[in-house]
């Protein structure tokens, strides 16, 4: 399916032969070398030839028929059955698309649900992200600040360049996400009558510690459900006395919110 689909599946024949395997038999097909045919795939020679021998081992016919020397310099060919399999590959793969596409547009129809499956399609790292929608946007003439008030009851405010706010086509209520990298994050458990010139800070409760060999994440729930995740050093949490329970405050400067949305 096309990038940005909302729903994707591994077609496989005898819950082996995937499209890596086909794709190496099209190659091979087109170019009568092995070795040509697994860079075109996108594999190495060993791993063509294992994925070709797998193959061979189980079929009750040839797949491939090799020649060697003579006036075409030899090579390998596929044989009628080989080429009986790729063209039910295709004709199979044809019929999974045509599936795929019914399917996404009957999710269209429903876009509380499609939206929410777009939500959650994004592969990033960043350990925090949160859906909701532009509040305010102020560009300037060189960066653009962009408030986006979350689905869980919080704000975020993000600075980018006015360039990428263009380009985002963000505007008021538009959808968006803010994402935040733990890193990113500084937990306060006590401000001793001092104030921070962040912009964001969400209080909240710990609600997790994960401790690891240097670091641990720490889990904040924050009023509405919500949570976020700081990384800190192992002496960090002992010092800031940070503890399930305890309230803290999440901090991160406006240029730590990476935003995205659909152009």
């Amino acid at each position: 399916m096309a990038e940005g689909s909302l729903l994707s599946a591994d077609l496989r024949l005898a819950g082996r032969l995937d499209a890596r395997f086909f794709a190496l038999l099209e190659a091979l097909d087109a170019t009568g070398s092995i070795n040509r045919a697994a860079r075109t795939a996108g594999l190495s020679y060993k791993g063509a030839w294992l994925l070709l021998e797998a193959a061979c081992n189980l079929a009750s016919e040839p797949l491939l028929e090799t020649s060697t020397g003579g006036s075409g310099g030899g090579g390998t060919r596929l044989t009628p059955a080989a080429r009986g399999l790729l063209d039910a590959w295709r004709a199979v793969q044809a019929e999974h698309c045509e599936f795929l596409r019914a399917q996404e547009a009957r999710l269209a129809r429903h876009p509380a649900l499609a939206g929410l499956l777009r939500r959650m399609s994004m592969k990033t790292t960043a350990r925090n992200q949160y859906a909701g929608t532009v509040k305010a946007i102020e560009i300037g003439p060189v960066s653009a600040q962009v408030t986006i008030a979350l689905k869980s009851g919080q704000e975020a405010t993000a600075t980018m360049t006015s360039t990428a706010a263009q380009r985002l086509k963000l505007k008021k209520g538009k959808e968006a996400l803010a994402l935040i990298k733990a890193s990113a994050v500084v937990l306060v458990a006590d401000f001793a009558g001092w104030q921070l010139s962040a912009r964001n800070q969400w209080a909240g409760t710990v609600s997790r510690i994960e401790r690891g060999a240097v670091s641990s994440l720490v889990v904040l729930t924050l009023p509405g459900g919500a949570t976020i995740t700081s990384t800190v050093t192992n002496e960090g949490v002992e010092a800031a006395g940070l503890k399930v329970g305890v309230a803290a405050t999440a901090v991160f400067k406006a240029y730590a919110v990476m935003v995205a949305a659909q152009p």
